[in-house]
């Protein structure tokens, strides 16, 4: 009778257990449904408002009685991100106009059937191609005229579809040089939280190292590695956000700004490398129980620090200077310390060096400059 207790009572703590792990899942899941939603609601309301818009002037301007391509069309040529959309736009809504154009034109003469259709979408796809169209303006040449031959033919509706394609594309056109203000704000916070991640990265393993904690290290050595994930949604970020200020006249304005934190990308991806490589050596060490001299968690703490006041000045630009400040002197200390004697110990300095060269450049200092920041010789001297 002692197992079959035991085994229902570890069945009641189990079950106990579960469902709260079950519930939080299940919150978690919501919340992020509805971040998800939150951040696409722009999107949304843009591709709702633009099939509105282009419906209304085909029904009561152009004066058709349903105008079925005027909001798909817009909506089909919204289905972007701004990075890529008045390109997009622009090639979705002449690959709209040529297959509605060549499907009502077979339709009208020829009516529709099996025959038709094969001739029309292959018409429609070699009239986009001669075009000099992409993949995706063929595409939607083919599947338009499909669409005109199969679901909606009609041979007395003359060139109304195509009239409605047109007006669809050019009301998404115009939709589209509207921009959320996210797409530069996001940028600005993706820097930002990438930099404090790496802060947080070096704190954790300048703690692991000064209490030789395998957990830590490890911990440390995971999080350097998934930070390069961190920087490719900067990279995309930044690179929706230039296009913004580049092609939306509504946002022109934030040009420099969003430019600043574009150009910050290449040198934080070396510092990410370099951090990445620092820390990898770092847990080397522990893992092997290596001596390291005992000022080394002294300056990863300080390099957190300032790679944290760099995130900072992002947003509060005095914070700039006190970061500059306090990779400087982190710079000049490292090149009063002795060389250490273990290979760890000697790819730890360096790493740690060359980093403080990269985070100095993510404060506007030319790589010239940043290099005599961090000297070879204490009295600033480089060796030749």
């Amino acid at each position: 009778m002692d197992p079959v207790r035991l085994t229902l009572e570890q069945l009641r703590e189990l079950r106990d257990d579960i469902a709260p792990r079950a519930a939080r899942r299940s919150r978690a899941s919501v919340r992020r449904r509805v971040d998800r939603w939150w951040d696409r609601l722009f999107f949304i309301s843009q591709c709702a408002l633009a099939a509105g818009v282009a419906w209304a002037l085909a029904r009561y301007v152009l004066g058709h009685p349903t105008p079925f391509f005027a909001p798909v069309a817009a909506m089909v040529c919204l289905g972007f991100s701004f990075g890529q959309r008045l390109r997009r736009v622009a090639e979705v809504m002449v690959g709209v106009a040529v297959g509605v154009g060549v499907g009502d034109l077979i339709v009208r003469f020829f009516g529709t059937g099996v025959p038709q259709i094969i001739f029309v979408v292959a018409l429609a796809m070699s009239v986009a191609v001669l075009l000099g169209a992409g993949t995706l303006m063929t595409t939607q040449a083919g599947v338009q005229a499909a669409i005109v031959t199969t679901l909606l033919p009609n041979p007395g509706a003359g060139f109304s579809r195509w009239l409605d394609a047109v007006l669809g594309g050019l009301v998404a056109l115009a939709a589209a040089t509207i921009a959320p203000a996210t797409a530069i704000r996001r940028p600005r916070q993706q820097a930002s939280g990438v930099l404090n991640e790496l802060a947080e990265i070096l704190t954790e393993t300048a703690e692991g190292l000064e209490h030789k904690d395998e957990a830590a290290v490890t911990d440390a050595l995971r999080r350097a590695r998934n930070s390069e994930s961190l920087l490719d949604n900067l990279r995309s970020a930044a690179d929706e956000g230039v296009a913004v200020v580049r092609l939306s006249p509504f946002r022109r304005r934030h040009r420099g700004r969003v430019q600043e934190i574009a150009d910050l990308v290449v040198p934080l991806d070396r510092a990410i490398r370099n951090i990445r490589v620092l820390v990898r050596r770092c847990a080397v060490s522990v893992w092997r129980d290596e001596q390291m001299p005992a000022e080394y968690p002294v300056l990863l703490e300080r390099l957190a620090d300032g790679t944290r006041l760099i995130g900072e000045s992002l947003f509060e630009p005095h914070a700039d200077v006190a970061a500059h400040r306090v990779l400087g002197e982190l710079g000049r200390r490292t090149a009063e310390l002795p060389l250490p004697a273990g290979l760890s110990a000697v790819v730890v300095l360096g790493q740690i060096r060359s980093t403080v060269v990269d985070l100095l450049e993510l404060t506007g200092t030319t790589y010239d400059e940043a290099r005599a920041l961090v000297p070879l010789r204490p009295d600033g001297l480089d060796e030749k």
